[in-house]
């Protein structure tokens, strides 16, 4: 279906391919995987065509169709949502452009062209084509009142969501997205999974949504070395797997077979999980083609995230009693009412990430609420990553063990062995520790928050959107020092696995209220009478 052939990719000094080779086949689905730097957007964007390798060349098999996400929200501007969504299909949108220009412009000249054209664009099922779009568009969450509306006049959100819509639209052969779920709501995301699940031809995509690509991937495509290596099964499966080997390696005196029959254990048991999971189709054309040999240790590093708490809470942790916020006269919430207990861990959601941002800086002192009260429990500490933390870093003349330093609570904490203790663990070490904290990307500043959050130990933990900006290592590590942490979160996250695997409580904040649930996220999100009441809370 489409084939790279002796790939090499090299900006400056610096290879990212090196004589890649290699195949994307029909009824697959390829998650594309690599350390943050590694190259997978810009693998995505050679396939698109964007750009050209340094040697080698892509091939897509001759009368194909290939469709990328577009990642230019302002392209389409000057037409409307329903044409932006047919012209993915770029054939059949030419020929209907040239069919309309004719018919407008009529006479008998015209007439056997418009003959030929009306043979093709039926062939292409394009008298059906508006109503496909429509209903795709629908599905995404746009209402048909907006289906005319230019795409400039749409909100940066709801672009995304055409756009997307643009690139399924007309079934391609070959389907390639960077990120498909930013700025997706769950339910649309859940409807993107199962779209994918049950798609026929090819998908290459880009994700750091763990249960997106569980969801939908029959193949991890791993970007190591500057090769790329292709391996059956999803994210969890190549995850949990690749660890295993690692571990099986370090194991020198254990015997062959012995490593054999675990790693046939462990393909059982993954495969009589996912054998019990919705999305069949996708899934078991996974399970079909999981293969014992392909497993191998990865070469990945993950950080060493590790919340330690210094005293354990009392059973009291957060009254928070009428609480309301605005902005500009709109309401954000209203009637936030909330008892939280010694070992809730809450997921706090709203349809406007503008009331949960909110919501966690009058918890923290940064912004007055419009009405109602908070009061910690006396034996709380409180820790908080917000979403924006960019007011930690404006002073340029501190490296990152004197950043880390400014935290400290005693003078033995000063010492820099200690303080780079915390950076290590968050994968700075030795000449990165010393970089100047201005120069930081978004995923280093977050590292370096939660180092800052490792060292206060406090036995509550505030996180607003935590893994924006993390690399999969991190997000993985991070999902997983939650599960363990002894203390009480609050936290708001866009990452569904996240949500579902730490949350034991969940708290939805709305103009009208609140709903406040002790069960899994996916309980919530499929509870009808809970959708039924979300509703009107929105309303």
């Amino acid at each position: 279906m489409l084939t790279v052939s002796n790939l090499s990719v090299q900006f400056g000094k610096r290879i990212l391919f090196d004589e890649v080779n290699t195949t994307f086949t029909q009824g697959n689905c390829y998650g594309v995987i690599g350390a943050n730097g590694a190259g997978k957007s810009t693998f995505l964007k050679i396939l698109a065509g964007d750009i050209d390798p340094t040697s080698g060349r892509v091939i897509l098999e001759p009368g194909k169709r290939m469709s990328v996400l577009n990642q230019n929200h302002n392209m389409f501007d000057e037409h409307t949502v329903l044409e932006t969504v047919m012209m993915g299909n770029k054939v059949l949108f030419a020929v209907k452009s040239e069919m309309d220009a004719l018919y407008a412009d009529y006479d008998d000249k015209n007439a056997d062209r418009i003959g030929e054209l009306q043979v093709q664009f039926e062939e292409m099922n394009g008298w059906n084509a508006e109503s496909d779009a429509g209903a795709m568009l629908s599905n995404l969450g746009i209402s048909a009142d907006m289906h005319y509306t230019l795409m400039s006049e749409m909100e940066g959100k709801m672009k995304v969501r055409v756009l997307l819509a643009q690139a399924l639209f007309g079934n391609p052969d070959v389907l390639v997205m960077d990120e498909p779920t930013n700025d997706l709501d769950f339910e649309t995301i859940t409807w993107l999974e199962n779209f994918l699940a049950n798609y026929e031809n090819t998908v290459i995509v880009v994700s750091h949504d763990r249960h997106f690509l569980d969801s939908v991937c029959t193949h991890i495509s791993d970007i190591d070395f500057s090769k790329i290596n292709h391996y059956s099964g999803n994210y969890t499966f190549w995850y949990e797997s690749s660890q295993l080997a690692a571990r099986q390696k370090a194991q020198q005196n254990k015997k062959a077979e012995e490593k054999k029959a675990e790693l046939e254990e462990f393909i059982r048991r993954f495969s009589a999980n996912v054998a019990k999971s919705k999305q069949a189709t996708s899934r078991k054309k996974m399970i079909e083609k999981l293969n014992l040999d392909e497993i191998k240790p990865s070469s990945r590093r993950y950080p060493a995230i590790i919340f330690d708490v210094e005293r354990e809470a009392g059973d009291q942790i957060l009254h928070v009693q009428n609480l309301a916020a605005s902005v500009d006269g709109e309401v954000l919430f209203k009637n936030v009412d909330l008892n939280m207990a010694k070992g809730d861990k809450v997921v706090v959601f709203s349809k406007d990430s503008r009331a949960t941002t909110a919501f966690y800086e009058i918890l923290n002192g940064n912004q007055k609420a419009d009405e109602g009260t908070f009061d910690w429990g006396i034996t709380t500490t409180q820790s908080y990553l917000p979403n924006d933390n960019s007011s930690f870093f404006t002073d340029g003349s501190l490296n990152l063990v004197d950043w880390l330093r400014q935290f400290v609570k005693t003078e033995e904490e000063r010492d820099e062995v200690y303080v780079r203790g915390f950076l290590g663990k968050m994968i700075f070490s030795g000449e990165e520790a010393l970089k100047k904290c201005t120069v930081l990307s978004g995923g280093e500043k977050v590292r370096c928050m939660l180092s800052r959050m490792m060292m206060i130990r406090a036995n509550v933990l505030m996180l607003d959107e935590p893994t924006n900006h993390l690399d999969l290592e991190s997000i993985t590590a991070f999902n997983n020092s939650l599960k363990n942490f002894k203390g009480s979160v609050l936290f708001t996250t866009h990452d569904h696995e996240f949500a579902q695997t730490v949350a034991n409580r969940v708290l939805e904040i709305t103009p009208n209220g609140v709903i406040d649930r002790y069960m899994t996220f996916d309980e919530y999100l499929e509870d009808d009478k809970i959708q039924e009441m979300r509703k009107k809370m929105y309303n």
